[in-house]
């Protein structure tokens, strides 16, 4: 499995890609893949500073992708400013980060962070603690992710 994950400078710029040189370049790349998702996420925020799409000091990143209940969304995107935002940012190893939404209630988190080892020490330390306090199992209807170890090579 492969996470392709692309920053757009602006929407324009991404309609402009879309309509002149997308149906070619995939095209020219079937039968390279078995199966593939795309989703658009617009920015909300940062997470620690502000965020640039530049992978050259990270080694691992975190993303998440939240399915949230339509009446739980204004809290969700409260508790990730006040309350994982912070403790993210406090973080030893965490670099930086982006909270994003799409249509349909659906939001992304993606953190980078040095290496796998301090992500861990974030993980065992923190989230359970972090998730009751947030109410997270009340906000979020679906929670997939993962902890992606970065390919240099794939990074342009």
């Amino acid at each position: 499995m492969a996470h392709v994950f692309g920053f757009w400078e602006s929407r324009a710029f991404y309609d402009s890609f879309m309509a002149r040189a997308h149906d070619r370049l995939a095209a020219a790349q079937s039968g390279t893949y078995k199966d593939i998702e795309v989703k658009l996420f617009d920015h909300r925020f940062d997470v620690k500073t502000g965020f640039e799409p530049r992978f050259t000091d990270a080694d691992v990143v975190r993303v998440a992708h939240c399915r949230v209940h339509e009446e739980r969304v204004d809290h969700f995107a409260l508790m990730q400013e006040k309350v994982w935002n912070p403790a993210m940012a406090g973080s030893p190893g965490m670099l930086r980060g982006v909270f994003a939404e799409a249509p349909g209630h659906e939001f992304l988190v993606l953190s980078m962070w040095q290496s796998a080892a301090e992500h861990g020490k974030y993980r065992a330390d923190r989230v359970e603690r972090l998730s009751l306090r947030a109410q997270t199992e009340t906000d979020v209807a679906a929670l997939t992710g993962d902890v992606v170890q970065l390919d240099v090579d794939w990074t342009v």
